[in-house]
């Protein structure tokens, strides 16, 4: 049976077994814990996850894949058709008592963010796996001092370690999409306990890269230039210095002067 994408979901389905099984295996999880996959499509890396005897929620948006998912159901597989960013998690989860739960997802990029931000705050989350672009996983993975290094790439650095894993060729999957992909996984670090508030630090990420071209000191006009200088001239940065080349530790620092100073 074969069953023919929809590009308005965004459906490439990954078809090599070796890479499928090299993503599975990427999760160290046991018996104890509950894997969430998102997007399972056909089943073919669902298949994958059933072996490690872990619990298993897959959340499928598309119904036509009943017939290839229906077969994989047991008692601890579960398959939920809705889309994910709506799902009731907390409903969803209280069947269940396990230790840690791990996420896979093969999403295309643009719910990328909105599902990292529904699940950062899911109790005890281990880490979160993605199948991306491979453009995109670059991004999310970028160090300071790099073109993709961006407003994303520090947001998720503050919740997450992120660790670029492989890259996946196109011609793995069908229909075959015009890029190769990669899988990245990004494991939850415990809370920041140097930072003081969040809303002024993300609100600050927000503004320092909303020009990407332009200094910091241009994209903070509605900010109090003082604390910022003071934190920039404890480091011996200059005044033109871009977001780009700031650090996430620094980041923190210049957020909790600026909320201090107020």
């Amino acid at each position: 049976m074969e069953i023919k994408a929809k590009k308005s979901l965004g459906q490439n389905f990954l078809k090599d077994e070796q890479i499928l099984s090299k993503i599975a295996n990427s999760i160290p999880t046991t018996k104890e814990d509950l894997i969430i996959e998102i997007g399972p499509g056909t089943g073919a890396l669902t298949k994958h996850l059933i072996k490690k005897d872990s619990y298993l929620i897959a959340y499928e948006i598309d119904t036509r894949l009943k017939p290839f998912l229906t077969p994989l159901l047991n008692n601890k597989t579960t398959i939920i058709y809705q889309d994910f960013l709506k799902a009731n998690l907390e409903e969803d989860l209280k069947p269940f008592s396990y230790d840690n739960i791990y996420i896979i997802a093969n999403i295309p990029y643009y719910i990328t963010t909105p599902i990292i931000k529904r699940i950062i705050t899911i109790p005890k989350l281990k880490s979160l796996t993605l199948l991306v672009q491979k453009e995109v996983a670059e991004r999310l993975c970028a160090s300071p001092n790099s073109k993709a290094y961006g407003s994303l790439t520090v947001y998720l650095n503050y919740y997450f370690s992120l660790n670029y894993l492989f890259t996946v060729k196109n011609t793995c999957f069908a229909p075959t999409p015009k890029v190769d992909s990669a899988v990245i996984n990004l494991t939850k670090k415990p809370k920041n306990t140097k930072l003081i508030d969040e809303i002024t630090f993300f609100n600050l990420i927000s503004a320092a890269f909303s020009m990407k071209r332009k200094t910091l000191k241009n994209n903070l006009k509605n900010y109090n230039w003082l604390p910022i200088k003071k934190v920039l001239d404890k480091h011996h940065l200059p005044e033109t210095i871009r977001a780009e080349e700031i650090p996430l530790d620094l980041f923190i620092e210049l957020a909790n002067s600026i909320f201090n100073y107020n």
